[in-house]
């Protein structure tokens, strides 16, 4: 599946953004735009096939760089991480059904309001930990703190802590506050 996700911040300020990608199984072309944090809105179109994909997804391109729109590097986004406290130290069956739900959950929402991508889960000692990359790290926590609670993901066991992309170990703890403790990955 080719796919192309670009922001921008609009006259007041508000990031923004735009995504394009082709899904050759239902030969459809989508485009998906709206505020970073909100319900887009959505374009597809229909039998399309992958030489017509390409010229659109090229189209699509130079469309949002004429219009201001980019990529947004690695590096200029957050690491935003959904830690689930386990009850084993190693995982359960349930902790494993808890790590694929969450992890399906929280790519849908932040897929159709541009909030990021879900990178990895991993693991740690009586932990889970769900790695999100964000342009816009407060849109992403309250994203994870809605998604979560409406799929009714076990929302008393969440914290969710923010890092700059460099340093995911500098973790900062934005939810619940106040912290009881330190946020740990490990």
């Amino acid at each position: 599946m080719s796919f192309l996700r670009l922001y921008k911040h609009d006259d007041k300020g508000v990031l923004q953004f735009r995504e394009a990608w082709y899904d050759e199984d239902y030969g459809q072309f989508v485009v998906n735009r709206g505020t970073v944090g909100h319900q887009s809105t959505t374009r597809e179109t229909n039998n399309v096939t992958e030489d017509a994909a390409v010229a659109l997804l090229e189209a699509f391109a130079v469309q949002c760089a004429e219009d201001g729109f980019a990529e947004i590097a690695r590096e200029d986004q957050f690491w935003v991480i959904a830690q689930y406290a386990l009850k084993s130290s190693t995982g359960t069956e349930r902790d494993q059904y808890l790590e694929d739900k969450a992890t399906r959950t929280i790519t849908e929402f932040f897929a159709w309001r541009g909030l990021g991508l879900v990178d990895r889960s991993e693991f740690a000692p009586g932990k889970l930990n769900i790695f999100t990359l964000a342009p816009d790290a407060a849109k992403a926590v309250a994203g994870l703190k809605t998604c979560l609670r409406e799929a009714k993901l076990d929302f008393t066991k969440l914290s969710i802590g923010v890092a700059p992309y460099a340093e995911p170990r500098a973790v900062k703890q934005k939810h619940p506050l106040p912290a009881k403790a330190p946020f740990s990955l490990g």
